[in-house]
């Protein structure tokens, strides 16, 4: 086939949640991901120093958008977070590498820096993979001081096998790329690391793929489907009190 008709295969594949033998591989998968249980809150780190107004950029998931991060966006700034952007990863669809969209990542957070110093990072599915690798490879770790990774596929989704595709390639489990970022003994630095996920989710597969070994805190929220993981109020309260205290 194709690879459009494998990639709209795919789109409906990915939004039957792959049913019971998916959820079977998840299971032993799940055992081979070497991450916390339980959900920990772990010794804090160092943070770059405080700017009067830092700026929160968030970075969207596949097939998504700015535009789709508008209740996220608008959540945070109604919740009292300060200056929230939202980027447009060109293209969206999974078709370009990570390391590609990571430096779309750098181009935007490094001219947000020029002004306030330094940046808050919310990171959605995709987009927290993107984000991960821009603070690990990419200089980001000397320009964040907070990164909120919402439901990222860190240690690779079984559904990424569905898209024959660069991107999605690297978010399948065990990919090179995901293999060369787990390598890195301190992965980042002073950077204050968490992550939220919800333990229902069949896009990021098994659910705690989301969670990075060494995160200040790990929160899995109950979340009916992975894309209401923006839009809905506990998680936007969590990670509004992440960026504000």
């Amino acid at each position: 086939a194709s690879d459009g008709g494998a990639s709209r295969g795919a789109v409906r594949l990915l939004h039957a949640g792959y049913g019971d033998r998916a959820r079977r591989a998840a299971s032993a998968q799940r055992r081979a991901i070497a991450v916390p249980s339980g959900d920990e809150t772990h010794a804090p780190g160092g943070l770059l120093p405080q700017a009067a107004t830092v700026t929160t950029l968030l970075v969207h998931g596949i097939w998504d958008s700015a535009r789709r991060l508008e209740p996220l966006r608008a959540g945070l700034e109604t919740r009292g977070v300060r200056a929230v952007q939202a980027m447009d990863l060109i293209p969206n669809n999974g078709s370009a590498p990570i390391a590609a969209l990571s430096a779309q990542v750098d181009l935007r957070a490094r001219a947000l820096t020029a002004a306030d110093g330094a940046i808050d990072v919310v990171g959605f599915s995709m987009g927290a993979l993107v984000a991960r690798h821009w603070i690990q490879r990419g200089g980001g770790r000397r320009l964040v001081r907070r990164f909120v990774s919402i439901s990222g596929p860190h240690h690779g989704t079984l559904t990424a096998h569905a898209l024959p595709l660069a991107g999605a390639r690297d978010m399948r489990p065990q990919s090179a790329l995901l293999r060369d970022l787990a390598a890195d003994a301190d992965p980042f630095g002073d950077v204050e690391v968490h992550c939220v996920y919800t333990p229902w989710d069949v896009m990021v597969l098994p659910a705690r793929t989301a969670v990075l070994p060494g995160a200040r805190s790990v929160t899995a929220v109950p979340v009916a489907m992975h894309r209401f993981m923006i839009t809905d109020p506990r998680v936007l309260d969590l990670v509004a009190t992440i960026l504000t205290r």
